[in-house]
């Protein structure tokens, strides 16, 4: 079978399920495809060049409801990984950000600390006044946890990602080109992309992800939803040897060699030491502890609720049976249960309600989960939330 990939950190687990023998320990013949854009990825499944693939946890829902490029029915058999991006800023709009708004940079900015967005809502209203060109900032795809992150974090410091800044996608492995390029003030994307501007010098990291949705959804595993029902032992099988990639991935002792080995041209292409420091920092990528691997339908119904409020998808009254269809909870469980590994006893939690670590209660013993709050403070319950047709969601610009 065929399995795609874009070159990040949080592949890892698709790619390391060849690396440790684990796809062939579970009877599957599998060959890693790298490719270019998130476009392709979509486009290659909906046509059956490829089977399964590394994917972004927005994109099935957008397929499925019809709204991208694509009106093709998409799954998420299991999530690859928790949290993993970052907003970088060029050199360039940094020193922006100092002379207009220092109180928010350098000694006044607390060690550790995200950037305050309403740093660059200073300089978003004094381009304006001068009658420059707005602020160019870049996510990797439209339906993505990236366009999605980088509107919150805007928006929380009171800038209007439609109307005050001019948002653009490009592909992750081409970012950094951009941004030295000047093509683009910014971007939102995976790792090793940040690192390796920071490396170059040639950008400033804002914020990650961490600090504006802790334990965040980064990927799933998708595929169609014609070929998970014609193959449902097939992606069970898959769905085990990712796991376990994943579990070996979340060893400390293992991290330097996962470095090592990701960083090699058929890979990510990226020297080890920059992927080391990402994978180096503590909880920033999360591939299998804390449920990491579990589809949670919240998830799902949280990033609906992101396409409604910024105009991508009009409310609608099903909101929540779309959720059940694409985060396929139970293919999970079915694949977790042959492996003897835990399963929450729900498919949905609340979405930023734990500033701290917490217990949660599964079908076996309780596991451990992390932090999960939102940059902005608010609190997402779905069975409140999924219960309208979100026509009461704050408006676009909200």
């Amino acid at each position: 079978m065929r399995v795609g990939f874009i070159p990040l950190i949080d592949c890892a687990p698709v790619l390391f399920a060849e690396v440790l023998g684990l796809y062939e320990r579970h009877g599957l013949d599998v060959e890693l495809r790298r490719e270019v854009s998130w476009s392709n990825i979509r486009d290659k499944l909906a046509v059956g060049l490829l089977d399964a693939a590394h994917m972004l946890s927005p994109m099935p829902l957008a397929t499925t409801l019809g709204i991208d490029s694509v009106n093709v029915p998409m799954i998420a058999a299991m999530t690859l990984h928790l949290n993993g991006n970052s907003i970088t800023l060029s050199n360039g709009l940094w020193r922006e950000i100092e002379e207009a708004a220092p109180e928010h940079v350098g000694d006044n900015r607390p060690a550790g600390a995200p950037l305050d967005a309403r740093a660059l809502a200073v300089v978003v209203a004094r381009r304006r006044r001068d009658g420059r060109a707005p602020i160019t900032l870049a996510s990797v795809f439209t339906y993505s946890s990236h366009n999605h992150l980088l509107r919150l974090w805007l928006a929380s410091g009171g800038i209007d990602p439609d109307r005050d800044v001019r948002l653009t996608v490009v592909p992750p492995p081409h970012m950094v080109a951009h941004l030295s390029g000047g093509t683009i003030d910014g971007y939102c994307v995976g790792e090793p992309w940040n690192q390796q501007s920071a490396s170059l010098g040639i950008g400033r990291i804002a914020a990650s992800s961490r600090q504006i949705w802790d334990s965040m959804p980064e990927k799933i595993l998708g595929t169609t939803e014609a070929w998970a029902q014609q193959n449902p032992k097939t992606l069970i099988a898959l769905v085990k040897a990712i796991t376990e990639a994943g579990a070996w991935l979340d060893e400390p002792a293992n991290r330097p060699e996962a470095a090592r080995i990701l960083s090699t041209p058929r890979f990510l292409n990226v020297p080890a030491d920059v992927i080391g420091r990402s994978l180096s920092q503590p909880d920033f990528h999360i591939f299998h502890r804390q449920l990491a691997n579990f589809p949670w339908r919240s998830h799902a119904d949280w990033y609906l609720s992101q396409m409604v409020r910024w105009g991508q998808v009009a409310p609608r009254h099903d909101m929540r049976a779309v959720a059940d269809r694409v985060f396929r909870s139970d293919i999970y469980r079915a694949a977790a249960s042959e492996l003897g590994l835990p399963c929450p006893l729900d498919d949905r939690k609340v979405e930023g309600a734990h500033p701290d670590p917490w217990i949660i209660p599964t079908n076996g013993a309780p596991v451990a989960m992390g932090p999960d709050s939102f940059l902005d403070g608010s609190v997402f319950d779905p069975s409140t939330e999924t219960s309208k047709t979100f026509k009461q969601q704050e408006s676009n610009h909200g």
